[in-house]
C-alpha cells in the first residue's frame, strides 16, 4: 500500500518576497536609497563638480542660483554646488569611519567590562568620566590640544561616542552571561576568548547594527557644528560645515550660501536615521511579530 504524497508549496517568487519586505521596512528601504545617492555623489564628485571647488572669482562675488552656478557663489566667488558635492565626501566619511572605530572600541572594552568583573569598575569609571564631559566640548578640547585636520576630527568624535557603546554592550553581556547556554560552555570547559567571541559576539550584533547608525548620524552633525565653529575641517578643505560657517556672515544678502549645504547635511543625518529605524524594527523579533 503507497502513500499519497503532498506536494510541496511552490516557492515565493524573490520579486514577492522583496515586496513583502519592502512593505514591511519600509523606512530601511527609503534610508537606503538616499545614502546610496549620496553616496555615489560623493564619489562622483570629481565629474558632478562643474569647476574647481578652491577656484576664486572676485567678479562673481554672491551671485544668486542660476544656470552657470546651480547653488550660486559665495562670498570670494567660489562656486556654492561644487563645494557642496565635494563637502558629501568629508561628512560620509567621517561618519563611516567613527560609527565602525566606535562600534569596535566600544564592542571590545564592553565586553570585557561585563564579563571580568575587576576590570568593569575601572573601565566604567573612566566611561563615566568621559560621559560627564560634553561631546562638543570634549571635541573642541582635543581640536585645541592636536593638530587640525581629518584624522583629527575623526579621533575627537570617537573619543565621546565610546562610552556609549560600552554602556551598552555591557548591559547586554550581563544578561547574557547568566544564559543557560553560557553556564553550559563554562562547565564544559570552554575556554573565555571562545566563549566571547562563538556565543556572546554574535547576540550583540541587532543591537550594535541600530547603535552604529545613530552613531554615523550624531558624528555627521558633530563635524558639522566643529567646522562651524572653526575647529574642525580645514578651511580650504569643502565641507558641509565650512561652507556654512563661511556663509552665516551673509545670511541677509545670500541665503543660498547656507541653505544648500544645510540641506544635503539634513537629508544625510535623516537617511541615516531612516536606516536605523528600520535596522531596529527588522532586527526586533518583538516588533516583528507585531508587524
Amino acid at each position: 500500500m503507497t502513500t499519497a504524497t503532498l506536494p510541496l508549496p511552490a516557492p515565493r517568487p524573490r520579486y514577492r518576497r522583496v515586496l513583502k519586505s519592502l512593505r514591511r521596512h519600509p523606512m530601511l528601504y527609503v534610508g537606503g536609497a538616499i545614502l546610496l545617492a549620496l553616496a555615489t555623489i560623493a564619489l562622483a564628485a570629481p565629474w558632478l563638480a562643474t569647476v574647481d571647488p578652491q577656484d576664486i572669482n572676485p567678479m562673481a562675488r554672491m551671485k544668486p542660483p542660476s544656470s552657470e552656478h546651480f547653488f550660486g557663489t559665495d562670498a570670494l566667488g567660489r562656486d556654492v554646488y561644487s563645494r557642496t558635492v565635494w563637502g558629501a565626501r568629508i561628512s560620509l566619511v567621517v561618519g563611516i569611519v567613527v560609527a565602525v572605530v566606535a562600534t569596535v572600541g566600544g564592542v571590545a572594552l564592553g565586553m570585557a567590562a561585563g564579563y571580568f568583573r575587576r576590570l568593569d569598575a575601572v573601565i566604567m569609571r573612566i566611561m563615566d568620566g568621559l560621559m560627564a564631559i560634553p561631546g562638543v566640548l570634549l571635541a573642541i578640547a582635543l581640536m585645541a590640544t592636536l593638530k587640525g585636520g581629518l584624522g583629527t576630527v575623526i579621533i575627537a568624535i570617537v573619543i565621546p561616542e565610546v562610552p556609549r557603546v560600552v554602556r551598552l554592550v555591557r548591559a547586554l553581556v550581563l544578561t547574557i552571561r547568566e544564559q543557560p547556554y553560557i553556564e553550559a560552555a563554562v562547565s564544559s570547559g570552554t575556554r573565555v576568548p571562545a566563549i566571547l567571541l562563538r556565543h556572546i559576539l554574535p547576540n550583540l550584533f541587532a543591537p550594535l547594527m541600530v547603535q552604529a547608525t545613530f552613531i554615523a548620524a550624531s558624528a555627521i552633525l558633530t563635524e558639522a557644528v566643529l567646522s562651524f565653529l572653526g575647529v574642525g575641517i580645514p578651511p580650504q578643505t569643502p565641507s558641509w560645515g565650512n561652507i556654512m560657517a563661511e556663509g552665516r556672515n551673509f545670511v541677509a544678502v545670500a541665503f543660498h550660501i547656507i541653505l544648500y549645504p544645510g540641506l544635503f547635511l539634513g537629508v544625510a543625518v535623516l537617511a541615516v536615521n531612516l536606516v536605523g529605524d528600520g535596522l531596529r524594527d527588522m532586527l526586533d523579533p518583538r516588533l516583528a511579530k507585531k508587524l
